[in-house]
């Protein structure tokens, strides 16, 4: 089993940037692709970017393309998610999530991941 605990969410303007956290514990953590997802308030969970074990691959949503930069820090056990201009529509509580596999696959779906943290706000004003 692995906890993962967000921070680094907050309030900030359009165009700001942000980076957010996700500290992993337990297990070993390279067992573990993480992935980025937020939700916004009446709508569902959507998937925002992904890391595999080690790093070596990430994939993102279309919205977030160009903008955001997932990287992860074995070492620490920390896996980041750097946020450019944002913008109003990326308003939501950002989530981080573990799924444990050998593979580098683009996990997109929630039902794909094993283990949540409790998610950090993300909240940007025009």
């Amino acid at each position: 089993q692995v906890q993962l605990v967000e921070s680094g969410g907050g309030l900030v303007q359009a165009g700001d940037s942000l980076r957010v956290s996700c500290a992993l514990s337990g297990r070993t953590v390279t067992n573990y692709a993480v992935g980025w997802f937020r939700q916004a308030p009446g709508k569902e969970r959507e998937f925002v970017s992904v890391i595999s074990r080690f790093g070596g691959t990430t994939y993102y949503a279309d919205s977030v393309k160009g903008r955001f930069t997932i990287s992860r820090n074995n070492v620490a056990a920390t896996v980041y998610l750097q946020m450019n201009d944002l913008k109003p529509a990326d308003t939501a509580v950002y989530y981080c999530a573990a799924r444990a596999t050998l593979s580098s696959g683009r996990y997109s779906s929630d039902q794909q991941y094993d283990y949540w943290g409790q998610g950090t706000q993300v909240t940007v004003s025009p």
